[in-house]
C-alpha cells in the first residue's frame, strides 16, 4: 500500500469522526477518539478454530482489532506485532488485552492459515473470516475499506485496505482509531487509559 493512500485513508478516518477534546474527567488519547461513534459496534464472524464470535465473547478485554490480510507484506505484519509487543510490555495486564485480526481476503486467508499466521505473533490472537459478503459487511460496519488489486496472475493480487486499528474498552465500546505508524508507544498508553477506566 502507498504512503499516498494510507494519508488518504487516515485523512478519511478523521473527517468521518467527531474529535472529542480530553477534559479533567476525559482521558487524552495519542489516538483519535471515537467515543459515542455510530459505528464499530457488532462484529459477527467466525474464528480460526471454526467458531461463531462476537465482540460480546471479548467483554472484560481492551479488544484491539484491525482489519488485513495475512499475504500483506508490511502494514498487517508490523500491526501485529506492535500489538504483540504492546500486549508482552504491559506484564500481568497484558492478559486483559485482545487481539482480533479481521481478513479482508477469505478467498486465500482459510482458518488453518489464519491459525498459523496468529500463532506467529500471539497464540491468543483471534483471527475471523467469513464469506464475501459477511467480510463486505463488517467492513461496512467499521467503515473500513478495502479492494482488490490485480496481479501479474489470478492468484497474485494484493488488497487495499484501511491501516488502522479499532480499540474497544472492557464493556465492548468502540473508544480509539489507531492509525498505522504511529508506533507501539502509543497504542501501548491508549491501551493503559482504557484498562485504567473503572
Amino acid at each position: 500500500m502507498t504512503t499516498r493512500r494510507l494519508v488518504l485513508l487516515g485523512s478519511l478516518a478523521l473527517a468521518l469522526t467527531a474529535c472529542q477534546k480530553a477534559g479533567p474527567d476525559r482521558p487524552a488519547f495519542k489516538g483519535v477518539e471515537l467515543t459515542g461513534a455510530e459505528y464499530a459496534r457488532q462484529l459477527n464472524l467466525t474464528d480460526q478454530d471454526g467458531r461463531a464470535r462476537s465482540l460480546a465473547d471479548f467483554k472484560g478485554k481492551v479488544l484491539v482489532v484491525f482489519f488485513g490480510y495475512t499475504q500483506c507484506p508490511d502494514v498487517c505484519p508490523t500491526t501485529m506485532a506492535e500489538v504483540a509487543e504492546v500486549k508482552r510490555s504491559l506484564g500481568a495486564d497484558g492478559d486483559k488485552v485482545q487481539g482480533i485480526f479481521v481478513t479482508v481476503d477469505p478467498e486465500r486467508d482459510t482458518a488453518q492459515l489464519l491459525k498459523s499466521y496468529m500463532a506467529s505473533f500471539d497464540p491468543s490472537f483471534v483471527a475471523l473470516r467469513g464469506s464475501a459478503e459477511q467480510t463486505q459487511a463488517a467492513a461496512k460496519e467499521f467503515k473500513v475499506f478495502y479492494a482488490k488489486v490485480p496481479g501479474k496472475t489470478p492468484e497474485s493480487y494484493t488488497m487495499d485496505h484501511t491501516a488502522a486499528s479499532f480499540l474497544f474498552d472492557t464493556e465492548g465500546r468502540v473508544r480509539v482509531y489507531a492509525r498505522y505508524g504511529a508506533g507501539a508507544q502509543p497504542l501501548a498508553d491508549d491501551i493503559k487509559l482504557l484498562l485504567a477506566e473503572k
